[in-house]
C-alpha cells in the first residue's frame, strides 16, 4: 500500500491551487489509468490526509470506483461525509453523481432514498446538490415530478445547509417546470420558518 510520503509528489502540485475541482478530477483520472495501483486502497489513504486537495482527490477516486465497488460508495456515505471541509463535501455531491450518471439514474433510485433518509445532513445534501439541475439528466427529464418529490421532502429540514440545497434545486426546475414546482409549494406551510426560508429560494429572482 502506498504511504502517505508516497502519494506526496501526486498532492503536492495540487494544494498549489486553493479553488476549483478540474485539476483534482484530472489527476484522479490520471490514476485511475494505471491498472496496476490499488485505487480502492490509495482512496482510504487520501481522504484522511490533512490537506482538502488530498481528501478532495481520494472522494473523486470513490466516485469514480462506486458504481463497480459497494465498499467505495459505503466510504462516501459513512466516511467522506463526515469532512468538515466544504470543498470535500461539493466534491461528495459530485462523486454521488458520478455514481448515479454511471449506474443509471432510474437504477439508482433507491440508493437515492437510500441516502435521502440518512441522519447526516451532509448525505442528504449531496444527493440534492448533486443532481443538479435534476430535471436536466436521464429519467428525471421525463419525470420532473419524481424529481420534485423527493427534493421537498426535505423543504423543513432542520439543516440550513440541505434547505438551501433544496431551494436551489426546485428553483432549477422551476425554470422550465414551474406549474410543478407551483403544485407543491402550494401546499406549504408557509408559516413555518423553516419551510418559508426555502420557499424564497425558490421564488428568488422570478
Amino acid at each position: 500500500m502506498l504511504s502517505m510520503e508516497d502519494l506526496t509528489p501526486l498532492i503536492f502540485p495540487l494544494t498549489k491551487i486553493e479553488n476549483g475541482f478540474k485539476h483534482i478530477v484530472a489527476a484522479g483520472d490520471e490514476l485511475l489509468k494505471s491498472q496496476a495501483l490499488d485505487h480502492l486502497a490509495i482512496a482510504r489513504q487520501l481522504i484522511i490526509h490533512p490537506t482538502y486537495q488530498g481528501r478532495m482527490l481520494g472522494t473523486h477516486l470513490l466516485g469514480a470506483l462506486s458504481a463497480q465497488n459497494d465498499a467505495a460508495l459505503d466510504i462516501l456515505k459513512s466516511e467522506v461525509a463526515k469532512d468538515e471541509n466544504w470543498r470535500v463535501q461539493e466534491m461528495l455531491a459530485k462523486a454521488f453523481d458520478q455514481y448515479v450518471k454511471t449506474v443509471g439514474y432510474e437504477k439508482s433510485l433507491p440508493v437515492m432514498k437510500n441516502w435521502l433518509t440518512d441522519s447526516n445532513h451532509k448525505v442528504i445534501r449531496a444527493v440534492i446538490e448533486g443532481l443538479r439541475i435534476w430535471t436536466s439528466k436521464p429519467y428525471f427529464k421525463e419525470n420532473p415530478l419524481v424529481a420534485i418529490q423527493l427534493i421537498a421532502v426535505h423543504k423543513a429540514d432542520e439543516s440550513e445547509y440541505v434547505r438551501k440545497s433544496v431551494g436551489n434545486a426546485l428553483r432549477d426546475i422551476c425554470r422550465k417546470h414551474a406549474d410543478l414546482v407551483s403544485n407543491e409549494t402550494n401546499a406549504w406551510d408557509l408559516t413555518d420558518l423553516k419551510i418559508a426560508f426555502t420557499y424564497k429560494l425558490i421564488v428568488k429572482n422570478e
